[in-house]
């Protein structure tokens, strides 16, 4: 009799536990972390790049502050045109810079949310935000993520909250926009980075080479009203 309780016991507890269900599971928190700059350990997720790889010149760092009320990641560095006489690459353009996520363990689902926004202080360039979703464009023999670009203005020495829409996000190859009707998969999301070139952007944003420097608190996801 003992054991036949034990059984019923261990049954109902199963089906209670199969019956419950958390509100998120069906109705998803109005905002989402995706990354928070408030320490060292949030360093390893990144890594760095930029024309220097194929000759260039310019140089770019990424560090944890402390301003004494909270930590923020500040990616910074400095945007040149110039090319080393001796690389061996035909580097067709230089001065560019760039921080990119890791790739996430599998992906990270973001269909239940419209729009990423960040807080960030900058220094008035222009930024490029990349979300990176699961290769499906491409054909089968390009093993590269498919890559979504929009431009960021950051006002210059000021905390400022970029909302981007994630259909303001344009289908990409190789920094050129693809010419075609497409629709990102924001279930599907492999990585982010963030990047700036010294020209292009929005026309009257501060542009060509120089020094950079781009502040970041925190990154999320919205659903808006």
């Amino acid at each position: 009799m003992s054991r036949f309780r034990s059984l019923l016991q261990a049954s109902l507890s199963a089906t209670k536990r199969a019956l419950t269900w958390n509100i998120e599971d069906v109705i998803p928190p109005s905002e989402k972390y995706v990354f928070r700059f408030n320490s060292k350990e949030e360093l390893k997720r990144w890594h760095l790049y930029s024309d220097s790889q194929y000759g260039g010149l310019s140089s770019a760092s990424l560090e944890i502050a402390d301003s004494g009320t909270g930590s923020s990641g500040i990616f910074h560095g400095n945007l040149s045109s110039d090319v080393s006489e001796a690389t061996k690459w035909r580097l067709k353009r230089s001065g560019f810079c760039g921080m990119r996520s890791n790739k996430f363990d599998g992906y990270i689902d973001l269909d239940a949310y419209d729009t990423l926004a960040m807080k960030v202080r900058g220094d008035g360039r222009c930024y490029i935000s990349t979300i990176h979703t699961e290769n499906w464009i491409n054909s089968p023999a390009q093993m590269e993520d498919n890559s979504w670009q929009t431009f960021v203005y950051v006002p210059k020495d000021q905390w400022y909250i970029a909302k981007i829409p994630l259909d303001q996000y344009l289908p990409t190859w190789r920094g050129n926009i693809i010419d075609s009707k497409l629709e990102m998969n924001p279930a599907r999301i492999m990585a982010m980075s963030l990047s700036i070139n010294a020209e292009g952007g929005i026309p009257g944003t501060k542009s060509g080479p120089g020094d950079f420097r781009l502040e970041i608190d925190w990154i999320k996801a919205l659903r808006t009203p």
